[in-house]
């Protein structure tokens, strides 16, 4: 009888060890994956861009239109980028 108290005790004492042997290790790993992630992002470049909404596309055609009236742009550059936009969407 006197024998169980300090079996119970050492196997909640190793219990516990090994859990925060665990938890250390994941925090090691997560650190480490935090301090490489920046450079896995600059290797992979810039992040594709999103294809725009109708909206965004429609804002971006009436900004087009406006410089093309103001004489900013050639009404070759306007069908240009207009083409672009609209096989964007």
């Amino acid at each position: 009888m006197f024998r169980r108290r300090p079996l119970a005790r050492a196997a909640v004492v190793g219990g516990v060890a090994y859990t925060a042997s665990k938890a250390g290790a994941r925090s090691a790993e997560n650190e480490a994956a935090e301090q490489n992630a920046p450079a896995e992002a600059e290797a992979q470049g810039p992040p594709p861009e999103a294809a725009p909404s109708a909206d965004a596309s429609m804002d971006e055609l009436t900004k087009l239109k406006g410089l093309l009236d103001a004489g900013v742009l050639t009404q070759a550059e306007f069908d240009a980028q207009k083409q672009k936009i609209l096989q964007s969407m």
